[in-house]
């Protein structure tokens, strides 16, 4: 088939002469482009107008090109600020808080506190210690406001209320099925 037989049957666009060479490149692309947009304002679609053209489904949002040097918010994302925020829209974020406590405790109250004392339950704003011996459990009750105060920095005020601190447990001379009633051996521990 020839130029002069496929032009008809294409029923594209304007007939060109025959002394006009063969679009190329750009102008190939324009010519298209003129032809696309002629068929579209045939059929009754509104024409020229980019994303607005598709109807009102889509918002219209205006984006910059680039990025820039700030931060924004088609950057990557961290995976900590990406659980952080799908916890507050969950509702999780008491639940994570009392994690944190529980799960950084070195790193909440520092390295001295945490070789001496763990934590051992938190329920209902109530934080349980347990301190390796007397004189720890001792310490950490006098220095319980400035526990509260580091807790309180790291986590949120209102997560922790209050601490128990217990001391060592004693071991238990109970042991089978008989024994007598009285107060044990007279030994302190811790």
């Amino acid at each position: 088939m020839n130029d002069e037989q496929a032009g008809p049957e294409r029923g594209a666009g304007p007939e060109r002469s025959a002394d006009e060479p063969e679009p190329k490149g750009i102008d190939l692309a324009r010519r298209a482009l003129e032809e696309a947009r002629a068929a579209a304002k045939a059929s009754g679609k509104a024409v020229g107008q980019g994303r607005a053209s598709r109807g009102p489904l889509r918002p219209k949002r205006r984006r910059r090109g680039w990025s820039g040097p700030g931060p924004d918010d088609r950057d990557p994302q961290t995976l900590g600020s990406l659980a952080q925020s799908l916890s507050k829209q969950r509702g999780w974020s008491a639940h994570v808080s009392e994690g944190t406590v529980m799960g950084s405790w070195a790193r909440v109250v520092g390295d001295d506190i945490a070789s001496h004392a763990q934590p051992t339950t938190l329920r209902d704003g109530i934080l349980h210690v347990s301190a390796e011996s007397t004189a720890w459990a001792t310490q950490l009750r006098m220095m319980q406001s400035q526990i509260l105060a580091k807790i309180a920095a790291a986590v949120g005020h209102g997560v922790v209320k209050e601490l128990r601190i217990t001391g060592p447990t004693a071991p238990s001379w109970r042991k089978g099925e008989r024994h007598i009633r009285g107060r044990g051996p007279r030994d302190t521990y811790g």
